[in-house]
């Protein structure tokens, strides 16, 4: 099969491998779609943490944004598995330890993490194995587009939970990106009065473009009280912004992390009596991120800007965009396909 397969910091192969087999307990997948994330472009760098802290190695395939449908099941997989479309959970805990016992698996200290930690394939290639135990089934409302969104979805759910908005409070997400608007589509849902504050005028006018009329810049944002403020940028100082923004007795969630440490004055974090939430991972959100693609209570379809093949991968990570791509942040990779395509 064909597999995207990085080398090196800025080098990479589109490679002919040999397809991957299930083994006891795994399942093979069709790869229809996946997701190129920030995550993917810091190994393409050379930047991302894990490389340096040992968790994670060259050559790598990344790719853990994925949609497909189960091809073959391995020994001891429940056959009616096979010809589902399914997505799968990123992290993949020893299932042994105290915390995976406990349904924290997601911060197992022995876990890998697929197409990010501990040798274990990610999507971009044709076909994929994953652990049946890591399977959530889509149901027909949701296509291998929402499919491959449903992995970022998860995590921008739970931290839309963890802002604990009731009907009318008003929110504010730092950084429409990927994840923060994703964020914001969920508060929205909850009933909060949704403001959006970036840097960019493109990614300015992509959220006005989605319904949200409360988007600003960083020097414009208004003298308002926000119930909850989310930090969904890679900017070291914003954290301590968002305690500065947020109103005593409000919720600071903390989802985007930055190259080097972010300081906040937990003199501030007591005496404005504030809850402090950090998310990692999507994994106890996927579910609800399924059911709420499906009954189209949140639609993250527009933030797709361009689909494109395995072999236009690199210039991506590079940071190229697509030719004739739309306005969204995401990039859409089908590994069944060498051309590139916009998609709507």
């Amino acid at each position: 099969m064909r597999a995207f397969v990085l080398t090196a910091p800025g080098a990479y192969e589109v490679q002919e491998i040999p397809a991957p087999v299930a083994r006891r307990g795994e399942v093979v997948v069709d790869v229809e779609r996946v997701g190129v994330c920030g995550t993917d472009m810091e190994f393409f760098t050379g930047e991302m943490a894990y490389l340096h802290q040992g968790h994670s190695s060259y050559p790598m395939r990344p790719g853990h944004e994925w949609a497909g449908r189960v091809a073959a099941v391995g020994e001891g997989v429940d056959r009616g598995w096979l010809g589902l479309r399914v997505m799968g959970d990123t992290m993949l805990g020893c299932g042994t330890c105290r915390r995976c016992l406990r349904g924290h698996q997601h911060v197992c200290e022995k876990r890998s993490e697929v197409g990010i930690r501990g040798a274990q394939p990610g999507a971009l290639a044709e076909q994929l194995a994953v652990p049946a135990s890591s399977l959530h089934a889509l149901p027909d409302s949701v296509d291998a587009v929402l499919g491959a969104l449903v992995e970022p979805g998860g995590n921008a759910l739970r931290a839309a939970r963890a802002a604990a908005p009731r009907a009318g409070d008003r929110a504010l997400v730092l950084g429409p990106g990927t994840i923060g608007v994703l964020v914001a589509m969920f508060l929205r849902a909850a009933g909060a009065e949704v403001h959006l504050m970036g840097t960019t005028e493109g990614s300015l006018a992509f959220a006005r473009g989605l319904g949200f009329d409360h988007v600003w810049a960083q020097d414009s944002v208004p003298d308002l009280p926000f119930d909850a403020v989310v930090d969904a940028t890679n900017a070291a100082q914003l954290p301590a912004t968002a305690l500065e923004l947020v109103e005593p007795g409000g919720r600071l969630v903390c989802i985007g992390l930055a190259g080097v440490p972010s300081r906040i004055d937990t003199r501030t974090l007591v005496l404005k009596d504030v809850t402090a939430v950090g998310v990692l991972s999507a994994s106890p959100g996927l579910d609800a991120t399924i059911r709420a693609y499906a009954d189209g209570s949140v639609d993250p379809r527009p933030l797709v800007a361009a689909t494109v093949g395995l072999d236009e991968v690199g210039a991506v990570l590079a940071g190229e965009r697509p030719a004739d791509a739309g306005p969204g942040p995401k990039i859409h990779v089908d590994p069944r396909s060498s051309a590139a395509s916009t998609a709507s």
